[in-house]
């Protein structure tokens, strides 16, 4: 895949190593968490919410920021920054993540970045990029990684699943041929994928599913109500 990125930005292959590791002794250590731009997915949402034992509900109202521009397809949803003249995160402090266990897929990403897209016939495709950053030292450390002992070691494996998932909505194909949605269908968006608690109670149906099978059944119930 040919990618015009910037020069601080390169595909990585699948195989490819690259040093790097993120740890108290680094001086850099937290720099990332500030002065960002952190969009949440709903897995995120939901993980953030129960690593802080709050409902998602609540989440959205205390900490998140939801932004639909006019040419927006769905509205996006970020976490948002402190005042602290660095924009940086709510739950990063001196020791690191207060949120270490439920931070979102983002933060376990970098320095990598993910992408992907669906073909025609509703496969997954997905390629990595490694960013380098100046403030980041942690290229530095003699520590050997490929985007499969990164994608381990930070427990993504679920985020990227769920994920791919919502590409099933994103990347439909009347999406594709230019369908927007309604007010209403965008509201229904944050309603029914970033608000999952508030999903369970007005669909008594689900009240028994798990997180993850919550999640699925509202991914599936939305896409249903947006394209039959």
């Amino acid at each position: 895949m040919n990618l015009q990125l910037p020069e601080n930005v390169r595909q990585l292959a699948p195989d490819e190593e690259f040093n790097f590791s993120c740890h108290p002794g680094v001086d850099c250590f937290t720099d990332c968490c500030r002065e960002l731009e952190l969009a949440l997915t709903p897995y995120d949402v939901l993980r953030l919410s129960r690593e802080l034992g709050i409902t998602t509900s609540d989440l959205l109202e205390q900490y998140c920021l939801i932004e639909c521009e006019a040419d927006d397809i769905f509205p996006r949803v970020y976490l948002g920054m402190v005042d602290d003249g660095r924009a940086g995160c709510p739950f990063v402090s001196e020791k690191g993540c207060a949120v270490y266990e439920g931070r979102p897929g983002a933060c376990r990403t970098y320095p990598l970045g993910r992408a992907a897209c669906r073909n025609i016939s509703g496969r997954c495709r997905a390629f990595h990029v490694l960013l380098r950053e100046d403030h980041c030292h942690g290229f530095d450390e003699p520590v050997l990684q490929t985007i499969d002992l990164w994608t381990t070691d930070q427990g993504l494996e679920p985020y990227n699943q769920f994920n791919d998932m919502l590409m099933t909505i994103t990347q439909h194909i009347r999406i594709q041929n230019d369908m927007r949605l309604s007010a209403a269908q965008q509201q229904l968006f944050i309603d029914t994928l970033y608000d999952l608690d508030g999903f369970r109670r007005r669909n008594q149906d689900r009240r028994d599913d798990n997180d993850d099978e919550l999640l699925t059944n509202a991914v599936n119930r939305l896409r249903r109500e947006l394209f039959g």
